[in-house]
């Protein structure tokens, strides 16, 4: 099948679309991708609900839904002019939506965004919700690319680390058929809150901020001190889970050097939740620019760490692709989460299915 796969990720700096061919168990063919940033007020009303627990969780924010899904229905039909394909030709998108908030200890996550909307825009069916079911039977709902990885990664030595650093972090391990999956840590959100706080840039762009500072030993132990540590994977972090406030008063540049250390730190911790230790380790999502992070995880890991573009994989894309291609899996019933993975019960599928009028 011909799917389209969309993500709005925890860094709130646009919608990722990308282009796949597959049958939901292999990739058969690489489609372009592009990414359609957000709108300053878009982005910035997004910002406001995620900041505000009690209006993520009640407020049906209908104008932001709406804004939200036609900013997504523009990303597609841009990726569908630059590709040169009609929507009649796909066959399905894979429409992740916004996550506002996450308690899956509550069996709640929310993503906003109306399929039926998008579907209508794009004249493309669309599978949308696609953490409802797992959350409903008590999973974490997250992480929910490790099968994708799985699939990508189905000729590379193991055991095998895919990390993704986004807002948040997250790991799959792979050794043979198995995989085992967890939210690491905070990703990149610490890091991109406090840089924008201090300068109004939207990130540490080449880790330049934390590389002319020094990781402070005594916030950095604080922000360790977290009890998410001690907790027993499977399990996943909403993003506000973490607070800077451990380095307030530190200057722009100690405060990015401990929190990038704290996202690396994270990641180390991770390794008692592993099966195996990996042999090697493949980063993805936007950590993987921030050189600062990349020699710190060398570093603290002890194997070869590398952008997943070292064994042919676009960083930039592997997140939609997997809502492509977990889109298809939905639509053949197959499972999207495992009990290794997110911790629910059983091997369960999920999605929501809303058909293009015709």
């Amino acid at each position: 099948m011909r799917a389209i796969g969309l993500m709005s990720g925890t860094s709130m700096d646009g919608i990722d679309v990308a282009l796949l061919e597959t049958d939901g168990e292999r990739v058969q063919a690489f489609g372009p991708r592009t990414t359609l940033p957000y709108a300053p007020g878009l982005r910035a009303a997004l910002g406001d609900l995620v900041g505000d627990a009690h209006r993520a969780e009640h407020d049906p924010a209908d104008d932001l839904v709406a804004a939200l899904t036609d900013a997504h229905a523009d990303a597609v039909r841009d990726l569908l002019a630059a590709a040169g394909v009609a929507a009649a030709d796909v066959d399905v998108i894979g429409f992740h939506g916004h996550t506002v908030l996450h308690r899956p200890e509550r069996r709640l996550s929310r993503q906003i965004g109306d399929g039926a909307r998008l579907a209508a825009a794009t004249a493309i069916d669309v599978v949308c919700d696609l953490r409802g079911a797992d959350v409903a039977a008590g999973g974490q709902g997250a992480p929910l690319a490790p099968l994708f990885h799985r699939a990508l990664a189905a000729d590379l030595d193991r055991p095998l680390a895919v990390l993704n650093l986004g807002g948040v972090g997250n790991v799959t391990w792979l050794d043979g058929e198995r995989v085992v999956a967890f939210d690491t840590g905070p990703g990149n959100a610490l890091i991109d809150d406090w840089v924008r706080r201090h300068t109004g840039e939207a990130c540490d762009r080449d880790g330049r901020h934390a590389a002319a500072g020094t990781a402070q030993a005594g916030p950095l132990q604080r922000l360790l001190d977290h009890d998410y540590f001690g907790r027993p994977a499977p399990k996943s972090l909403d993003r506000n889970d973490f607070s800077s406030d451990a380095v307030f008063g530190l200057s722009l540049e100690h405060g990015a050097a401990t929190l990038a250390a704290f996202t690396v730190a994270s990641v180390a911790r991770a390794l008692r939740h592993l099966p195996a230790r990996p042999k090697r380790w493949l980063v993805t999502g936007g950590g993987r620019h921030n050189p600062v992070l990349m020699r710190l995880l060398a570093d603290d890991l002890a194997v070869p760490v590398d952008p997943v573009e070292a064994v042919g994989w676009d960083g930039d894309a592997i997140e939609a692709q997997a809502f492509a291609f977990l889109a298809v899996r939905s639509l053949r019933g197959l499972p999207l989460s495992l009990p290794s993975t997110t911790g629910v019960p059983a091997p369960t599928t999920g999605g929501v299915l809303h058909r293009a009028p015709r």
